[in-house]
Formats: structure tokens, sequence, C-alpha cells
């Protein structure tokens, strides 16, 4: 049994804490201990108790999985919970989801939600967030810290770099064998757009087909 603790209070927490203690990861199962929270602590949800991670720490030293969407100010508390001494939880993926467990390599710390598919070939890097109802075809990796949000599917052969975000329903086409649509470190893909070329790092793209902002 591995105690959890979700850095986070607020909807996407909530989302996850709903179904936590149902996920199991190489025969382990997740005990949720409380929700951290360092802007405002005090009080409970979901019947465990809201906390700074200072008191987390300095008490539990559970897991820790950090579900906040924006993948820098997720990188930035998965930092400060390292710092604090918490250990990284292993990957923590709803029991709906569909995936080739032999492969198909998730990090830990990453989060998989409901109704999300994930076929075969395909490396996740750790802290990762694959929302609600995605699709991840072949032959993709998405490295840490990239957030799927809702409803997003990738297709085979994309490589999605270090931080990138892709909105509510964004939609790549395949890349290549020889050489794999690439979507760059930091790169913000807007809700619905289409995909059909590479992202630059650091780029905001939106749009049918996706073209910069």
């Amino acid at each position: 049994m591995i105690d959890l603790a979700i850095f986070g209070a607020s909807g996407f927490a909530r989302e996850v804490a709903a179904w936590a203690e149902r996920a199991t990861w190489s025969g382990s199962e997740f005990r949720l201990v409380g929700f951290i929270d360092d802007v405002n602590p005090g009080g409970e949800l979901r019947g465990r108790p809201v906390v700074t991670l200072e008191e987390m720490a300095r008490t539990k030293r559970p897991a820790f999985v950090v579900a906040v969407g924006d993948p820098a100010v997720r990188e930035d508390l998965v930092q400060a919970a390292e710092s604090a001494g918490l250990p990284v939880a292993p990957p923590l993926v709803h029991p709906s989801v569909q995936y080739d467990e032999d492969h198909v390599t998730i990090g830990h710390g990453t989060v998989i939600c409901a109704g999300s598919i994930l076929t075969t070939d395909i490396a996740v890097g750790g802290h990762v967030q694959i929302n609600l109802s995605c699709t991840v075809g072949h032959d993709v990796s998405l490295h840490d810290y990239v957030t799927l949000a809702p409803g997003v599917h990738v297709s085979g052969k994309v490589a999605i770099g270090h931080g990138a975000y892709l909105g509510t329903g964004a939609v790549t086409v395949d890349g290549g064998y020889d050489r794999p649509l690439v979507i760059g470190e930091r790169a913000v893909v807007g809700a619905g757009a289409v995909v059909t070329r590479d992202v630059s790092a650091a780029t905001t793209v939106v749009g049918v087909p996706a073209r910069a902002r």
C-alpha cells in the first residue's frame, strides 16, 4: 500500500482524488492521505486534510503526484516537493485506461485519466498528464511534464517535447517512419487545433491547420 498525497487542491486534484485509490501499479495500491496546498491550506477535501508542503513533509512523507495542468507550474511544484524530501509516486493510471503493458513505458509522477488509450511502442516520461479520453498512437514519445488536455488525439510517430501543452480536442497527423512529427519543448497547441507539421519550441499554434499565433 502506497500512501499518496496530491499536490494541488482545485478541480483537477478533485478529479484525480475521485479514483486514485482504485489505481494500481505493479501490484501496489494507493491510499490517499491528503492534499498539499501552500496558498490555501486548512480544512478538508474529500475527507482528507489540506496542508502545506512543510507540514506534509514533517508529519507523513507520502509519495506525491502534482495535479496541476500547467507544465511549468507543475515542474516547480515537483522540485519543491522533492526538495522537501517527498518521494515521487509511481504512475497513477485510471483502471479504465487501455495500454500495451509490455510495450508502453510510463514515468513516475505521471497521471493518466479515465477513458484514455495508449496503443503500443510508446514512451511516456515523468510527471506527464494525460487527461480524460485521450488517444496516443504507436511510436510516440511524450517527454517529461507534457500535458494532454481532455480529448487530445496523438497519431502515430510523434515526438512531443518537455513541458509542451496540447489543449482540449487538439489532434496531430502521423509523422514519418524516417522522422517523427515534432512538437517542441514548451510549445502550446490550442484547443481544437490540428497539427500537420512540426511546431517549434516555445511556440503557440492554433487553428486548422495549426499555425503560429
